[in-house]
C-alpha cells in the first residue's frame, strides 16, 4: 500500500513566498477545490491519502514535500531554504513518526524537499536557492548507512531541482535543459519538454501512472508518444504559488 501525506490549502496562500514568478490573485476556493482533485488522482493511482488540516498561518503549507523526504527505511525532515516556512517542520514531523524513524536536518544547513530526486537508490539534490551543501551533506550522512548515493546538481533558473527533472515512468527523465543538464542523471532515458511549456518538467508518478498538470499540453503530446500514462489534474491556482504536482504530497510505501 502506498501512502500519500497532503495538507489541506492554507487560507493565507495569497502570502505565499515567490522567488520566479509575479504575484497574482490566487482563487482560495477554486485552489481547495483543485486540491481535493488531486487527492482523488491519488487514490486512483492506488494511494491510502491522508489528509492533514491546513494550517491557515502558514501559507505555503499545501506544498508537503518541501518539509520531509520519506525513504523506505527513514524519513528526513528538511529544514527549509525560506525562513518562512520552517515552523511547518514542527507539524510533519509527529506524522512522519507513525511509518519510519524520522532523521532531522540541522542548522545552519538548508534542505527543501522539493530539490530531491529519487531515482531508485540514487539521489540527486539541487543546488539551488532553498537547499545548500551542508544539507546535502547531512542528508548524505542519513542515507549512506542505507545504500543510497546522494549528489548534488546544480540548477539555474528554477526554484527547485524537481522543477527541472521528474522521474515520468521507471528510468525515464522528464527535463527542462535551460535550467538542468539531464547528464547529471545518468544513464536514463531522457524526455525533454517542449520550449514553450518552461515549468512543464514536474510530473508525480505514482503507481504506474504520471499524475500530470493539465495546462502542459504540448509537453504531454511528448510523453504520450514515449507511451506514459498520463492523470491530468488541473491545479493552475497552485501553480500561482509557485506550486507543482509533487510538491503537494508525500508518498511512500506503506511499512
Amino acid at each position: 500500500m502506498l501512502i500519500a501525506i497532503t495538507r489541506g490549502v492554507s487560507a493565507g496562500i495569497a502570502a505565499c513566498e515567490l522567488t520566479h514568478l509575479e504575484r497574482q490573485t490566487i482563487d482560495l476556493d477554486r485552489a481547495r477545490a483543485q486540491h481535493r482533485a488531486y487527492e482523488e488522482a491519488l487514490a486512483r493511482a492506488g494511494c491510502r491519502v491522508e489528509s492533514l488540516p491546513a494550517l491557515d498561518d502558514l501559507p505555503d503549507s499545501v506544498f508537503v514535500e518541501d518539509v520531509a523526504i520519506v525513504v523506505d527505511e527513514i524519513a528526513i525532515v528538511t529544514r527549509p531554504g525560506a525562513e518562512s516556512r520552517r515552523p511547518e517542520t514542527a507539524h510533519i514531523a509527529p506524522v512522519l513518526t507513525h511509518y519510519r524513524r524520522v532523521s532531522f536536518i540541522q542548522a545552519p544547513g538548508t534542505l527543501d524537499g522539493g530539490d530531491v530526486l529519487r531515482l531508485g537508490r540514487r539521489i540527486f539534490i539541487g543546488l539551488s536557492g532553498r537547499s545548500d551543501e551542508s544539507g546535502i551533506e547531512q542528508l548524505r550522512a542519513v542515507a549512506w548507512p542505507y545504500g543510497y548515493t546522494v549528489t548534488s546538481v546544480p540548477v539555474s533558473g528554477c526554484l527547485h531541482l524537481k522543477s527541472a527533472a521528474t522521474e515520468v515512468a521507471p528510468g525515464t527523465v522528464l527535463v527542462n535543459p535551460a535550467w538542468v543538464d539531464a547528464a547529471a542523471f545518468g544513464d536514463v532515458r531522457v524526455v525533454e519538454i517542449d520550449p514553450a511549456e518552461p515549468y512543464a518538467a514536474n510530473g508525480l508518478l505514482v503507481g504506474g501512472r504520471l499524475i500530470y498538470p493539465a495546462s502542459f499540453p504540448r509537453t504531454r503530446k511528448r510523453l504520450e508518444h514515449a507511451g506514459i500514462t498520463i492523470e491530468p489534474v488541473d491545479v493552475s491556482e497552485l501553480q500561482k504559488a509557485e506550486g507543482a504536482v509533487t510538491c503537494c504530497s508525500l508518498v511512500f510505501a506503506g511499512a
